[in-house]
């Protein structure tokens, strides 16, 4: 089996229009999709936006950015992907819509194409189970901010084969990241890890003992943190980050130390979704926290 060439990203959100700019920055040509067409506008403008903002700083040069522009190519038609080597979905959270994806690509592309979903908690099993080859998908978590991130976890299923595991190894290293083999557990490691640091600040808060503010300087300075609790829940989305925690909850079959808190979900519910909706835990519209 040859090295991935061509990359397909499915999901034009923050973390797939991240993971294309990762892609083509390291020379893949690669193509990001959506069923939006607004979407995916936005998303590679951001992308070339970036880009820009590298070549002013002196992180790359010109010739580098523009031959990164180049790389990139955008779809809405799914069957634009069947080239590709190796297809990164980053779709929402949710199961029904990930393995209706992957359901459609068996039908699209090449019987070596590795599939790799970008998914933080869901069972890599489960969803490889959709498709007639499992062996071939495997879970490639990247953390957000994704060009900035240097972790990414490839997730082994029940199914998936050494020969996959070793593709995305090597894809994971040649775009500069720092991978990381594991199980198919809920919440995978970091995760896993994760959970507490989100549910004990949000006890913290609901028990009135410290503000938002004093929770994430007080992780920061005495725990070591580049972010607090909440600013980082900010980042990723509070509603991803309730997806998941619920998700991983579930998974272990309602063990209390994953238990989602209902202030996450009053967040939520509220529309308050972090820096995505101007508005999470801190306010973003007229000032940048």
């Amino acid at each position: 089996m040859e090295g991935v060439k061509k990359v397909a990203v499915i999901g034009s959100g923050t973390m797939g229009a991240g993971i294309a700019q990762v892609s083509i920055q390291n020379g893949y040509s690669s193509i990001l999709y959506d069923i939006d067409h607004q979407q995916l506008a936005n998303a590679k403008a951001q992308v070339f936006q970036r880009l820009d903002r590298l070549v002013k700083k002196g992180r790359i040069s010109d010739e580098e950015s523009i031959q990164a522009k180049e790389n990139l190519r955008v779809t809405t038609d799914l069957k634009n992907l069947k080239e590709a080597d190796l297809v990164i979905e980053a779709a929402p959270e949710i199961l029904d819509i990930k393995t209706s994806i992957f359901q459609e690509l068996t039908a699209i592309c090449s019987s070596e194409t590795i599939f790799a979903t970008n998914t933080s908690s869901l069972s890599i099993t489960e969803i490889a189970g959709y498709i007639q080859d499992p062996s071939r998908l495997a879970g490639l978590h990247f953390f957000n901010p994704a060009p900035l991130m240097p972790l990414v976890e490839i997730v082994q299923g029940i199914s998936t084969n050494q020969a996959t595991i070793h593709r995305l190894k090597d894809f994971a290293e040649k775009i500069h990241k720092y991978p990381v083999v594991c199980r198919d557990t809920p919440g995978f490691i970091v995760n896993r890890v994760a959970r507490p640091f989100y549910n004990e600040a949000l006890k913290i808060l609901n028990d009135q003992v410290a503000s938002v503010e004093q929770i994430d300087r007080i992780m920061k300075k005495s725990g070591g943190f580049k972010m607090g609790p909440f600013e980082l829940q900010d980042l990723i989305g509070i509603d991803i980050n309730f997806a998941t925690t619920k998700t991983v909850y579930s998974s272990f079959f309602g063990e209390n130390r994953f238990r989602p808190h209902y202030y996450q979900e009053r967040m939520v519910q509220a529309g308050r979704l972090g820096r995505k909706t101007e508005g999470g835990f801190y306010d973003y519209a007229s000032t940048e926290h």
